[in-house]
């Protein structure tokens, strides 16, 4: 006679056994990050995720790769790299803005009656006058400008040429 459960005893025999939940939880893998990912990680940070995560999320989507010793000691080599280099921006910033602040334009409009310009100075005309003055690309989006100079005179304008510098 077979007893209810006998036929899944004989079919579990030849199988391995399943691995036990705590075994499971413990099967992370390192990934380095290639964006930013949320609630995870800037670009380049090495993380320790599920292997279920890194194989059916972050590695078809081409957000991480697989952390060998190699990739991982070329991403902390780079980011050596990166940090000198901005470092170095830093520093040529700081000397940039030291003869910016030194720097007085004189830009040349049309103007009317009661000191008026017929058209404006915008933030394109200051980085053009630098760029003529003193041979340093400057952005227009780093001209700050809370709105376009029409009267004749002395204006200071602020300018954010790298970072918080």
């Amino acid at each position: 006679m077979v007893t209810p459960g006998a036929s899944v005893q004989r079919w579990r025999r030849g199988a391995p056994a399943r691995p036990k939940r705590k075994e499971m939880a413990s099967k992370a893998t390192q990934a380095i990050l290639l964006q930013d990912v949320e609630k995870l990680g800037r670009k380049g940070d090495v993380v320790h995720v599920a292997a279920g995560y890194m194989r059916n999320y972050l590695g078809p989507r081409k957000l991480a790769e697989a952390a060998t010793d190699a990739r991982v000691a070329e991403v902390e080599r780079q980011a050596e790299q990166r940090r000198r280099h901005e470092a170095q921006g830093e520093e040529q910033a700081r000397d940039m803005a030291h003869t910016l602040n030194r720097t007085v334009l004189t830009i040349k409009r049309r103007a009317g009656t009661e000191d008026r310009l017929y058209g404006s100075v915008t933030s394109t005309d200051i980085s053009d006058a630098i760029w003529k003055a003193r041979r340093m690309r400057v952005d227009r989006r780093k001209v700050e400008l809370d709105e376009p100079i029409k009267t004749l005179g002395s204006h200071r304008v602020q300018l954010t040429v790298w970072g918080d510098v």
